[in-house]
């Protein structure tokens, strides 16, 4: 199993977000997390990335128990978290925005590698890539910091809203980019408002209310649920 996690509670202050959340990723598996807002999506991500402190339970990735550790560690064993916002370097180009990416990195000939495969996905990026990525348009913005994330080689991609605030035809876009990354053998990890999307891509997926997991099981399963199309979908 690439990630497993068991029994996850996270609190802020006295509130509970996350309650006692259990999931799991196998190896090349596209698995997504629905849900309005509020439900604790973001908080799952972040706490498995170790952005947030969980209160109980844990976290495995690879057969190893990651939760506690600090997020660059965890980035280095091939975990990278595309956060909601993008959170790119407005002021830097394109090009230092991907080489942040693979700052953690030493091989020098595998980096430059990668920097080839990113554009060849996102040609825009290489046409742009001396461009401040704060000039980029939304949807070119989003497909730099899912370029930036690839650039740490990661084994699971954790992505968190990716559709948030793009024009509907960049929303499709996304579609054939997230089956591309997971045919390259890359795991992802897609928290998703936008249900049609995730259902698109996600071979499996966790409904969420209120910080608990309502419905879980494989995406036939959810297409054909009356809680997803009432809750989801406006069924």
């Amino acid at each position: 199993m690439l990630l497993s996690v068991k029994s996850l509670t996270v609190h802020y202050g006295k509130a509970m977000a996350v309650d006692n959340i259990s999931l799991e990723v196998s190896e090349g598996a596209v698995v997504t997390i629905i849900g309005a807002n509020g439900s604790g999506k973001s908080t799952i991500l972040k706490a498995l990335s170790g952005l947030t402190p969980i209160s109980s339970g844990e976290i495995w990735f690879q057969g190893r128990r990651i939760d506690g550790m600090a997020p660059f560690h965890i980035v280095s064993l091939g975990l990278a978290h595309i956060p909601e916002g993008r959170r790119l370097f407005p002021y830097l180009t394109v090009l230092s925005n991907l080489k942040l990416g693979a700052s953690l990195r030493t091989d020098t000939a595998g980096i430059k590698e990668d920097m080839d495969a990113a554009f060849d996905l996102f040609p825009l990026l290489a046409a742009r890539r001396d461009q401040k990525a704060g000039t980029l348009s939304g949807g070119e913005q989003q497909m730099l910091a899912i370029a930036r994330s690839l650039m740490a080689k990661p084994k699971l991609l954790l992505m968190d809203e990716p559709s948030l605030g793009l024009a509907p035809k960049v929303v499709n876009e996304l579609v054939p980019i997230i089956r591309k990354i997971n045919e390259k053998g890359v795991g992802v990890l897609l928290v998703e408002q936008n249900v049609p999307l995730a259902l698109k891509v996600a071979r499996r997926g966790y409904a969420l209310q209120v910080g608990k997991v309502i419905l879980e099981g494989s995406i036939d399963a959810f297409k054909g649920s009356d809680i997803v199309k009432k809750a989801y979908m406006g069924g």
